[in-house]
């Protein structure tokens, strides 16, 4: 594979990780194994490749990647599990 295609996928597999972790350690805020995937790599891929071209990622080379990957993919989760919980309440 490619350096920037293996870089792109190791991103959305970290992502997704990263959204499955935060979805277990923040029960409240899961959306469920396939959806925490689903919201984990698209924060996976957006976060990753975000944080990395402004030199935030941490570390750097392939673990600033995996790190950085990780930390998107839990913090989009974590924001639909917000969102999804928050348009599930009623309003009295």
């Amino acid at each position: 594979m490619e350096s920037g295609l293996m870089s792109w996928v190791t991103s959305l597999l970290s992502g997704a990780v990263g959204g499955n972790v935060a979805g277990a350690v923040l029960k409240d805020k899961s959306l469920g194994t396939m959806w925490n995937s689903v919201a984990g790599v698209l924060g996976g891929g957006l976060g990753g490749q975000l944080l990395g071209a402004i030199g935030l990622a941490p570390g750097g080379g392939m673990i600033g990647n995996v790190a950085s990957s990780a930390i998107g993919g839990a913090v989009v989760m974590v924001i639909v599990g917000f969102v999804k919980k928050m348009m599930g309440k009623k309003t009295a």
